[in-house]
């Protein structure tokens, strides 16, 4: 179900890339990691068995930072390049299929800045699994300024603890953005969508939340 790759980016050298292809997939999704963590971190991992299992496939890759164990994340414009990179394979190994971008984070947001640039070939929307609006309890919107730019649809999958996407600053910006744009709030989720034991919820339960709301919009947007 999945296959290691490697991905060149032009003028900078290849990533590692994992495609885990379910056995019937209706679109694909073109999944990035976060600031912290590669593409095998156990979150990436849940994502992308939980899609396979709702039929949808994904790719996930490494930016260069993180193939080549470095601490600091990429500059926007290597890590852009790393999203055309990972989409224009996704369009190669997925010949045929939908396909959708985003990612954890850094990540997505990585693959909002690319769009917004230029769209992304091929890609009918974009979802994020936690943008992060602002620096870890410190609130503001100039993270979101691109946003603007992208006509694409756009999904927004928050926890409602989520310290670095504040839903008092968030949701007025999703709002202004239009009806092609949509918020589904986790309840109790922090920037990993874990949860409180007090909630009455287990964190697989939350998770599954998130991957039911991503599949659905995926497949409406099918």
């Amino acid at each position: 179900m999945t296959t290691e790759l490697k991905i060149d980016i032009a003028r900078v050298g290849a990533v590692s890339a994992l495609l885990t292809m379910p056995a019937k997939p209706r679109a694909c999704y073109v999944f990035a990691h976060g600031a912290g963590a590669d593409m095998r971190h156990a979150f990436m991992d849940e994502v992308a068995a939980g899609l396979a299992k709702r039929g949808i496939a994904t790719l996930r890759y490494n930016f260069p930072y993180m193939e080549k164990k470095q601490g600091r994340p990429d500059t926007p414009m290597i890590a852009h390049a790393a999203v055309r990179a990972a989409v224009e394979e996704a369009a190669r190994l997925c010949a045929g299929l939908p396909l959708f971008a985003g990612g954890k984070s850094f990540g997505g947001r990585m693959t909002s800045q690319a769009q917004s640039k230029a769209p992304l070939p091929g890609v009918r929307g974009l979802a994020f699994l936690g943008f992060p609006l602002h620096a870890d309890n410190k609130p503001s919107i100039e993270r979101a300024a691109h946003l603007s730019g992208i006509e694409i649809p756009m999904l927004f999958l928050q926890g409602t603890r989520d310290r670095l996407a504040d839903l008092h600053y968030l949701e007025p910006v999703i709002k202004e953005l239009g009806p092609k744009v949509r918020l589904h709030e986790v309840a109790g989720g922090d920037h990993s969508f874990l949860v409180l034991r007090k909630s009455g919820r287990s964190n697989e339960e939350a998770m599954e939340e998130v991957l039911d709301t991503l599949a659905a919009w995926i497949n409406e947007l099918v």
